[in-house]
């Protein structure tokens, strides 16, 4: 039977059991906005494009599943781009759909043109022009295969309009067959015995867990190996969530923001134990002077990203799930009974690290602390929510102080490092959990880059809750001119700002505002009551800092810890 391109498209994404879709029409895509008027799957019309695609990746992140966006062409498609590079760096799966000029004008500057596909070429995993309807249902087959497969990241599909409006007999593929596309996902046995032959000789290991043991479920195994070996545990922001803050080997956060007793014990391990983490250079620091004395076991699914930073001994190519399966299996008997006795000292010396620097700060009676706010923020919800945040100050105070116990709870943009990421994304993980609490952490800067959203989220009743830490500055570009630029503080100053209250009342949400501490709980409280959507405006200390701090470039033991 055959089907136009837009009910082709239709039907192809309900064959991939997609149940949302962000987007925002165009003339291009009308056909497929005219065929979802009668599909079952929700869409939810954002107020920009790059709001529907950073939704789409907190659906995703919070899910396992692949998020999906639809868009139009030209100035649609290029908003795109930023949630793109976003999810690329993250390997987050979602595909993005954006509408095309027709076929015969591609290349004559029509109306609303551009070389999308060009354009996000190195930020997505894949992407497709389509040029024949008759290539649409495979394209689709493959693209969701993709992004979900292997290491997983982004893919773009773009639609020409007369592809959008052809005809074609409609068969959706069962499998996908790409040609030189065959991740590994099982680890080379030979390997795994050598990375638990040098864990059995070591005296000072650490695991180093990222965002790969999210991606592929290995949170539980994860858990697991490290308690039955007694294995001191510390995480990439993107890893947060993959290990219970609350366990007595959690390390905490691993780099420039990351605890004393992280920091300190990569520096003096003889084993590192890295599990699908990348070595960033906001962890590494200076890089010839990371965990100087330790041999490195890589376990990761992505064989470029072995050695690309940190010369590796002993590399695992493989799921990170699978991996951790196998070490499991092979780590019974009597030779591994006595690891506690042999790692006594080792963990004692980390604890004497955690004593001598606490996460800590002072909260007093008058000025509000932004992490009071995200301690009380944890307290009320017995940390039982996912929590989003911008990027900044905010980021990292949630870091650090929101203690997180599963995975999936947790959505950041870890290596791009995109402001204005966390509301939509927030909006997204809300889409798709109706009934959790969601709670997106920001700055005054970075909640202004996507504040639009709040239409979003009260047109589709989505109750996100936002927590402002409000200082009146791009707080971490101010951080670093008052350590580094002498308290020259060039253009961080955000002397003109709205009145968030009142914003909030004005797109038909609820605004509420805290400017002492014992505002705070009340505030918080109120918010959690309310059933729709909230703006929580805190006035925290507009010169707090984020602390321990490794100045960029230095190595991990010369932590900044005022």
């Amino acid at each position: 039977m055959e089907r136009t391109g837009a009910e082709i498209f239709v039907e192809s994404l309900r064959k991939e059991g997609v149940h949302t879709l962000f987007g925002y029409p165009g003339g291009v895509v009308l056909n497929i906005y005219d065929v979802l008027y009668d599909s079952d799957i929700r869409h939810i019309l954002v107020r920009h494009e790059q709001a529907a695609v950073h939704a789409a990746d907190g659906y995703a992140r919070a899910t396992g599943e692949v998020g999906v966006a639809l868009v139009t062409s030209g100035p649609g498609a290029t908003n795109t781009v930023t949630g793109l590079a976003t999810a690329y760096m993250d390997s987050v799966p979602i595909v993005v759909f954006s509408g095309q000029v027709p076929t015969h004008l591609i290349g004559n500057d029509a109306f609303q043109e551009a070389d999308i596909v060009g354009i996000t070429r190195p930020c997505t995993k894949h992407n497709y022009l389509v040029k024949d309807v008759r290539d649409l249902a495979r394209v689709i087959k493959e693209a969701f295969y993709l992004a979900r497969s292997g290491r997983p990241g982004p893919v773009l599909v773009d639609l020409p309009k007369d592809v959008i409006v052809g005809r074609a007999e409609y068969v959706y593929p069962e499998a996908a067959k790409l040609r030189g596309y065959n991740p590994t996902y099982e680890g080379h046995l030979g390997q795994i015995k050598k990375a638990l032959k040098a864990v059995h000789e070591s005296r000072r290991p650490v695991v180093y867990a990222g965002g790969g043991v999210i991606l592929s479920n290995a949170s539980r195994e994860l858990t697991e190996f490290a308690r039955r070996l007694r294995l001191p545990v510390t995480t990439t922001l993107m890893g947060l969530g993959a290990f219970p803050g609350s366990d007595p080997l959690f390390l905490g956060m691993l780099g420039m923001h990351g605890t004393y007793r992280a920091n300190m014990a990569v520096s003096h391990a003889d084993l590192l134990v890295a599990v699908g983490a990348r070595f960033d250079d906001r962890v590494t620091g200076k890089i010839d002077e990371f965990a100087p004395n330790a041999k490195i076991v890589h376990v990761d699914i992505d064989p470029t990203s072995i050695s690309k930073n940190v010369q590796v001994d002993i590399p695992i190519v493989g799921d990170a799930k699978n991996v951790l399966k196998k070490m499991l299996g092979l780590v019974h008997g009597p030779e591994w009974e006595a690891r506690d006795e042999v790692l006594r000292e080792w963990h004692a010396e980390i604890e004497a690290w955690r004593r001598a620097h606490r996460m800590d700060y002072g909260q007093g009676e008058d000025v509000i602390k932004p992490q009071y706010v995200v301690e009380q923020l944890h307290e009320a919800t017995a940390g039982r929510c996912i929590v989003s945040t911008e990027v900044g100050q905010n980021q990292m105070w949630a870091a650090q102080y929101f203690r997180l116990e599963e995975p999936r709870c947790w959505l950041t943009s870890g290596g791009l490092g995109t402001m204005g990421y966390g509301f939509p994304a927030a909006i997204g993980a809300q889409a798709a959990f109706p009934d959790r609490v969601v709670i997106d952490i920001a700055g005054d800067g970075s909640i202004q880059m996507n504040i639009q959203e709040l239409a979003t989220a009260v047109q589709y009743e989505l109750p996100v809750k936002v927590a402002i830490l409000n200082n009146g500055f791009l707080g971490m570009v101010r951080q670093w001119q008052e350590l580094f630029y002498d308290r020259r503080y060039s253009h961080t100053r955000m002397d003109v700002a709205p009145d968030f209250v009142k914003l909030a009342e004005a797109y038909g949400a609820l605004g509420l505002r805290a400017t002492r501490p014992d505002e705070v709980r009340p505030v918080i409280e109120q918010a959690l009551a309310h059933p729709g959507p909230v703006l929580m405006d805190f006035h925290v200390d507009p010169e707090e800092g984020v602390y321990p701090m490794v100045p960029a470039g230095a190595p991990l033991t010369k932590m900044l810890l005022l």
